[in-house]
């Protein structure tokens, strides 16, 4: 990267957000951009995780770009290799490469207020740009709680998310502890490899069958000669889910069949009553989302597994303690609990007009217009960002909606002329989130009984969207101006009279 490189557009990340960034502005006609990735390759979280069993819990004809269909998927969920090599083909196949910028870690963005633009300084040098579209993702930094000894722990320790495939886990007694979307899948993966498996469970999950198969060979030549039968597949797959959203949102009543549904799994796979008291869940179903698994029940099953219900609380040497003061020994402990969702690690290196973090002006929790614009902020984007995330869907589908917002955000800046900058009023922002929140009130994911990680500190939901993707969608289609504050360059630079870098009015 050339030292102060200045481009219109820096994307920050190579996940599905990321490169979907850059496919939509090449179709926009902008070539000038550059995608920053902190990594040595593209793919996000498709690519830091990669632990035994990783694969998708949606199916793969929804888990995909609608301008990238894919063929020859293998599988109705596909696993984390596949999935990882569409994102390569992606970026292959809509010549992405020249764009991509590896090892190139975002250490600080500050807007400049009188050049209208972001300053960067990366872990690979420094560039500036007019636009900054920020697609980390919510699920890129690691959560490992703070317990008591953990430093101290004589064995194997890490997350889920940077599994260290050197370490051989055959013979060993492994804890696991979390039971979330990635610890039911690797529990199943290693539990006949290791000697000992003992799995902390502070909430048990709501686990469904998950229907998987192979996809013939025929279907998938069916696919590839005509089109229009895996649009097909992908409109009925997405059709069913939006006609799921009003028991999420509007009624949670509904549900409960579905957990009726839930516990006749478990008790297929779990005979001993004590066991599948401890594995039901004491929440409605859908406050946290619903997992998908054939072989996580009757793993726990097993003899040589251990289900403590309890979080772990304190490490002494090699012994683990839960909260009921039960212990075990183990060799290794592998986390599964989670990422920095609600404090996105990135928000704290973001500075913003008036020199202060996104951080410290989300410290009441994060909102943003439409899920993308942050008040005091010009000319920054986020892909997924606060209340983006879907609970029952492909967020493939947010991310599409959230690239249509992008591409009139920086066409209407195209027309403007100059240099110019969009901020996001401060009025729209707080009645876009009031919005939002008002229809989370009656969700599942409020009411519901649980405490998931769509939640921040203070108990807000920032992180779901309390609709169907058909209303994001419309309500993501274009910028309404009367939403910003439109920034002009200083006088002096652009030649202008009147226009001194100060707003210029647009009436809401």
């Amino acid at each position: 990267m050339a030292e102060h490189e200045h481009v219109r557009v820096a994307v920050i990340g190579s996940g599905f957000g990321g490169l979907g960034a850059a496919v939509r502005l090449r179709r926009e006609g902008i070539t000038d951009f550059v995608v920053l990735e902190r990594a040595d390759g593209v793919g996000g979280t498709w690519r830091d995780n990669s632990y035994p069993g990783c694969a998708c819990d949606v199916p793969s004809h929804l888990y995909s770009f609608s301008f990238a269909p894919n063929p020859d998927w293998p599988r109705t969920f596909s696993g984390q290799d596949h999935i990882r090599a569409y994102l390569e083909r992606v970026a292959d196949v809509f010549h992405l490469r020249p764009h991509l910028r590896f090892d190139s870690e975002v250490k600080l963005m500050s807007w400049d207020t009188q050049k209208l633009r972001w300053n960067i300084e990366t872990s690979s040098g420094a560039l500036s740009a007019d636009i900054v579209v920020s697609a980390t993702g919510p699920l890129s930094d690691p959560k490992i709680p703070e317990i008591p000894g953990l430093d101290s722990f004589p064995g194997k320790v890490f997350h889920s998310a940077r599994w260290d495939h050197d370490y051989d886990l055959r013979g060993k007694r492994v804890a696991m502890v979390g039971t979330g979307a990635s610890a039911i899948q690797i529990v199943p993966s290693i539990q006949p490899l290791v000697s000992r498996m003992t799995l902390f469970q502070r909430t048990p999950p709501w686990v469904m069958p998950r229907v998987d198969r192979a996809i013939t060979g025929a279907e998938r030549w069916l696919h590839q000669r005509l089109p229009f039968t895996a649009q097909a597949r992908r409109g009925l797959l997405w059709g069913i889910r939006e006609l799921q959203v009003q028991a999420f949102t509007k009624h949670p009543d509904e549900l409960g069949l579905v957990e009726q549904l839930a516990k006749r799994n478990m008790a297929r796979a779990i005979k001993n009553p004590a066991l599948r008291a401890r594995l039901t869940p004491g929440y409605r179903i859908g406050c946290k989302r619903i997992l998908l698994s054939n072989t996580y029940y009757p793993t726990l099953a097993q003899p040589n597994v251990d289900v403590v219900a309890s979080g772990l609380t304190e490490v002494r040497g090699s012994t683990l303690v839960a909260a009921d003061g039960s212990e075990a020994e183990v060799d290794a402990i592998v986390f599964g609990t989670g990422f920095h969702v609600t404090d996105m690690p990135i928000a704290e290196r973001v500075v913003g007009a008036e020199g202060v973090t996104l951080a410290e002006s989300w410290k009441d929790g994060m909102q943003a217009l439409r899920g993308a614009s942050a008040a005091g902020f010009p000319n920054w984007m986020t892909i997924i960002g606060p209340n983006t995330g879907l609970g029952n869907s492909s967020m493939i589908l947010m991310i599409e909606s959230q690239l249509n917002y992008m591409a009139d955000y920086v066409r209407q800046l195209g027309v403007l002329g100059g240099r110019a900058a969009f901020d996001a009023r401060p009025a729209a922002v707080q009645a876009w989130n009031h919005k939002v929140q008002e229809r989370m009130k009656r969700t599942v994911w409020n009411t519901g009984g649980c405490t998931s990680w769509y939640l921040d500190a203070n108990g807000r939901n920032v992180t779901v969207w309390p609709g169907t993707t058909t209303e994001f969608r419309r309500a993501t289609r274009r910028v309404d101006l009367a939403e910003y504050d439109v920034l002009r360059a200083p006088a002096l630079e652009t030649g202008a009279s009147a226009l001194d870098g100060s707003q210029v009015g647009v009436e809401a």
